[in-house]
This record gives C-alpha cells, structure tokens and sequence, in this order.
C-alpha cells in the first residue's frame, strides 16, 4: 500500500509489514528513533541514509499521524529486549564473575 504522495509504503513481508521508505528497508520507527530519541536532526538523517527530506519529514508526518499504532510498537520492542536480557545471561558478567 503506498501512501503519503509515494514516499512512505507498507508492503506485508517487507520490514515486518512496517511503513517503510518507499523502495527502502528504512522504516518510519527507524526515522522518528534516530530523530526522536536519538537527536539527529532530519538533514543528517537524509545525508547519512542516502534519502530525500522529503522522505524525511514525510515519515515524521506519518508518525505524528499514526502515533498510537508506532509507540505501541516501540513498547513492544523494548519489551522484546527487555526480555531477551533477562532470558539470556551475559557471557561477559559469567567471566568477570567467575
């Protein structure tokens, strides 16, 4: 399914069924976790990823659009990783520790 004027898609299968850059594997969770959370502005997103503003700005708007469904699935996510950690002991802390 293509949305926002081509830029972003959600394809079933691809990216987990994400919306995603169109004809990219860069989903709009990646974009709002580099922008969001980690402070990166827009400009250095485009120029890192080899991706428009436009592309950009328009998986922001997606966001700001679809915040629920995207938050529900960062909670799952670091839910997911909260659980690993928890299930997977850490070789590291194994050798220091014994």
């Amino acid at each position: 399914m293509d949305t926002m004027s081509g830029h972003i898609t959600i394809t079933p299968g691809v990216a987990g069924g994400k919306p995603r850059i169109a004809g990219r594997r860069i989903t709009v969770q990646d974009i709002v976790f580099w922008h969001e959370r980690s402070a990166i502005s827009a400009d250095e997103i485009a120029s890192e990823y080899d991706l428009s503003l436009a592309d950009v700005y328009a998986a922001l708007a997606y966001y700001f659009d679809h915040r629920e469904e995207i938050d529900k699935s960062f909670a799952e996510d670091d839910a997911f990783v909260s659980e690993m950690r928890a299930s997977t002991p850490s070789r590291l802390r194994a050798k220091l520790v014994g």
